[in-house]
């Protein structure tokens, strides 16, 4: 008997966030960027505007444009189902709140005359957490430590001597928020 073949709905929080990512970005490119601007970019505003706290966990879902939104759903389907099904999607969307709510204080503070929106933090917090599948405790992976050295260490060499509308910052602090996460949680699986 053949066996038929379907598609499942294998990673319901990566597909969500990807969804929401789209629609987000479909929702700027039709607002000519009314609608990114005002929901999904984080940027420093008044503390009085309830807005500001909500745009520092939204900005995750606006992408500057379409190849901006494709880099980083490809990452985000390339790894996140690994990451869902390994930690689970509690663990997981708390990972990408905790990505989206750090990078944005950050920004807002180190970067006041700019705005942030994208998944790119999320995506090198996945790219380096992604790097401790093999994690033993007293251990410091080989992955993990090229995974830095190509990875986030391209961030900080492109942060001092390109100047582009790219947010390395905000990829560097990803990766730092997926090394914390992959350590503690490792670490308590031993």
């Amino acid at each position: 008997m053949k066996k038929k073949f379907c598609i499942t709905f294998n990673s319901p929080v990566v597909l969500g966030f990807v969804f929401l990512c789209f629609v987000a970005t479909l929702l700027g490119f039709l607002t000519g960027g009314y609608l990114t601007e005002l929901l999904f970019m984080t940027y420093r505003s008044s503390p009085k505007n309830p807005m500001t706290y909500i745009r520092l966990f939204t900005h995750i879902f606006g992408h500057g444009g379409w190849s901006h939104f494709i880099g980083n759903a490809t990452y985000l389907l390339l790894l996140g189902p690994m990451l869902e099904e390994k930690y689970g999607p509690k663990i997981l969307i708390e990972i990408i709140a905790l990505t989206a709510l750090v990078t944005g204080i950050l920004h807002t503070i180190l970067f006041s005359g700019s705005a942030l929106c994208g998944a790119s933090g999320v995506v090198f917090a996945f790219i380096v957490l992604a790097s401790f599948t093999g994690f033993k405790d007293g251990e410091i992976p080989l992955t993990f430590v090229l995974v830095v050295v190509i990875f986030i260490g391209q961030q900080v060499v492109e942060g001092l001597t390109v100047r582009d509308d790219i947010s390395n910052t905000g990829h560097i602090i990803g990766g730092a928020v997926g090394a914390f996460t992959g350590y503690f949680l490792n670490r308590k699986r031993l």
